[in-house]
């Protein structure tokens, strides 16, 4: 779909697509109602100020859509499932000992802050991101929640853009 055909959807419509790109509900719905976007840029930017401006509540929502780094998603629509994935591709070819490293440090992480460990997975290896979840559970509660906020705003940038290359049904 493109920005024209994003802008033209009705808001329903709109709010499932920008689930599939953030799970805070509030922000989709902000996004929605911005509604209609110049161009890609114009995307970008409010999708970035809306995020900004959410309360921590609405970001731990968004976090909880998404599979944790090493597992398959089991919820959301197909379009985010095949999104979490191609994301995760450095998860495909992994080490055993790596694959149980991450699912300790995983289960430490949520044990610790309360929610997933989350991280922009696109174009990293399994073993860039163990080293990340290693470093970052160094964190107080504070500091990690704006480290994952701040991930999951780049996850989101990346979804957008998907959202408007991919070929969807509009029905």
């Amino acid at each position: 779909m493109n920005l024209e055909e994003f802008n033209a959807l009705p808001v329903v419509r709109a709010e499932q697509f920008l689930l599939d790109c953030c799970g805070s509900t509030h922000w989709a719905a902000r996004m929605a109602a911005q509604r209609p976007l110049l161009d890609l840029n114009d995307l970008r930017e409010t999708a970035d100020s809306i995020w900004r401006d959410l309360e921590p509540a609405d970001w731990l929502e968004a976090f909880g859509r998404h599979p944790q780094i090493g597992e398959r998603a089991a919820a959301g629509s197909e379009s985010s499932r095949q999104w979490a994935e191609g994301e995760q591709a450095g998860m495909r070819v992994v080490a055993e000992s790596v694959k149980a490293k991450l699912a300790q440090g995983n289960q430490a992480y949520r044990e610790k802050f309360g929610y997933i460990f989350i991280v922009c997975a696109t174009g990293k290896s399994a073993e860039e991101m163990l080293a990340l979840l290693e470093q970052r559970l160094q964190n107080d509660s504070a500091h990690e929640l704006t480290i994952a906020a701040e991930q999951q705003r780049l996850i989101t940038r990346l979804r957008l853009e998907k959202l408007l290359t991919v070929e969807r049904s509009l029905q």
